[in-house]
């Protein structure tokens, strides 16, 4: 793109936008290069920073009218090159709609703009005794219209669900500049139920320019017990048993050794450094319930082959045990030059056999991995530390990536539970589903975005891009990676 096209482009968006709302520099744009998964980077045409719904509809029609892509993006936390700029197109940054527009106590819901971070929802309405659940890692920073792109979940998703189990309304702007909406505050409604369908949808199907989310009651009691385990597979096999036993925790997070040790370094949350792995288990509830429920968790856990278990004397300690959990991926960039962070789901039954799996793998191609989990619901998160400036060492990590992943389809599980596909899954998107269904993903993209400008390149795959896949992994006739039998 020539400097003239940038130039005369940024003239046209300054007409409605603030002349400082319009990034054109190349060393300001050179922020907006990438997202949380840095391996991959791409400086963008122009950034644009409307700060109204208004602006949103006029940006979306100039770049209709100019033929120029699309990539929406909130705090840049997102881990899957979900908002990796176009190099042809704009990033449009909603930060600046950050506004709560409304809180409705009696109905326990509010209304906020799409850059309003997460953390700020459940700090602005605590006097209130309400709080917005989904918690994910990154929620001191992350912006809710992030995490209805992504479907962000957090430690306490197991009880209280993911975004999409959290959000009652949306607002979207359509690829041509016009509004729609999506309203599920009535528990009936006609029609089709489109919310599901636009949560997670990576950005690709509308911009979100207003959400409704649910407001919960602050729990009365919340109490956490710390399991400590001399294996991962004992640790897998309690947290199975947990749920077995008809016991739904608000939270229930698993670190193994590499983690543990990283976490403990960075914020002294008193964990156990000696220990292969550890579980986090919260209950909440009335005190009764909580203090009955906490006893039965203690004893499974020993059951379980737990060497010691340790509960939270008052909240204090219950937030010092959740806050290394929470540090847990900064902690591991302290002791590697690079991380990749893996996000993939499992069926809780497998979690030994996947965690088994991966220790062969790590071992396999020589490079440390760090796991944490929301082990309730079974999605994992593997850190694989390996350094960039090694050469081939990316491409080693990406492959081990794959197979971690590909691990997770063999036990009956997906290749992402809330980071998305964006470019990081794209191949692996082409082993877990067929050839029709991804026609049918390209159908569905299309009639919410004939022209194909939102967000392109992202979460669905061609043909091409499969046949390549296929090509880079067949291995005597099969696909992919076969000797993922043996685990």
């Amino acid at each position: 793109m020539s400097q003239t096209r940038r130039e005369k482009l940024a003239a046209k968006f300054r007409e409605f936008l603030a002349p400082e709302n319009v990034v054109d520099q190349p060393t300001s744009l050179n922020t907006y290069e990438s997202d949380g998964l840095s391996a991959y980077r791409q400086q963008p045409l122009l950034v644009l920073l409307p700060e109204n719904i208004e602006q949103v509809q006029q940006v979306m029609r100039v770049c209709q009218e100019q033929r120029l892509p699309v990539v929406s993006r909130g705090a840049g936390t997102s881990l899957s090159g979900g908002a990796l700029p176009h190099a042809e197109g704009v990033v449009l940054s909603l930060a600046k709609m950050n506004r709560i527009l409304e809180v409705d106590q009696l109905s326990r819901l509010a209304v906020v703009e799409p850059g309003v971070r997460n953390l700020a929802i459940s700090e602005a309405v605590k006097s209130l005794g309400l709080y917005y659940a989904p918690d994910p890692s990154s929620q001191i920073a992350c912006t809710i219209g992030g995490n209805v792109a992504e479907n962000a979940g957090g430690v306490h998703c197991l009880k209280y669900g993911l975004t999409l189990h959290n959000i009652l309304a949306l607002k979207l702007v359509s690829s041509e500049g016009e509004i729609f909406e999506i309203d599920q505050r009535s528990l009936q409604s006609d029609g089709y139920d489109l919310l599901p369908l636009l949560v997670g949808s990576e950005g690709m199907l509308g911009i979100v320019v207003e959400v409704t989310v649910k407001l919960l009651p602050i729990p009365r009691c919340a109490r956490v017990v710390m399991g400590v385990f001399d294996s991962v597979e004992k640790a897998g096999d309690s947290v199975a048993a947990i749920i077995a036993e008809g016991i739904i925790p608000a939270g229930i997070e698993m670190m193994d050794n590499p983690a543990i040790r990283a976490a403990e370094d960075f914020v002294h949350a008193d964990y156990p450094v000696e220990a292969e792995a550890i579980l986090i288990c919260e209950l909440d509830g009335t005190e009764e319930e909580v203090l009955s429920q906490i006893e039965l968790v203690e004893k499974l856990l020993k059951n379980g082959g737990a060497t010691e278990t340790r509960l939270a004397r008052d909240e204090a300690e219950r937030l010092l045990f959740w806050s290394g959990r929470k540090a847990a991926f900064p902690a591991v960039g302290r002791i590697s030059p690079d991380y990749y962070c893996i996000d993939g789901t499992i069926p809780r039954k497998a979690l030994s056999a996947v965690l088994s799996g991966v220790r062969a793998l790590s071992e396999e191609y020589g490079l440390s991995v760090a796991n944490v989990f929301h082990a309730g619901d079974g999605n994992l998160h593997p850190l694989i530390l390996y350094d960039a400036n090694n050469e081939g060492e990316l491409e080693k990590t990406e492959e081990l990536g794959s197979k971690i992943l590909q691990l997770c389809i063999h036990h009956g599980g997906t290749i992402t539970g809330e980071h998305g596909v964006g470019v990081e899954k794209l191949g692996e998107m082409c082993v877990q589903f067929s050839e029709t269904e991804r026609e049918q993903f390209h159908a569905i993209r299309e009639c919410f975005d004939p022209s194909k400008l939102l967000n392109p390149g992202k979460a669905i795959p061609t043909l091409a891009r499969c046949a390549e896949f296929n090509a880079m992994h067949v291995h005597e006739g099969k696909l992919p990676f076969p000797e993922l039998d043996r685990f």
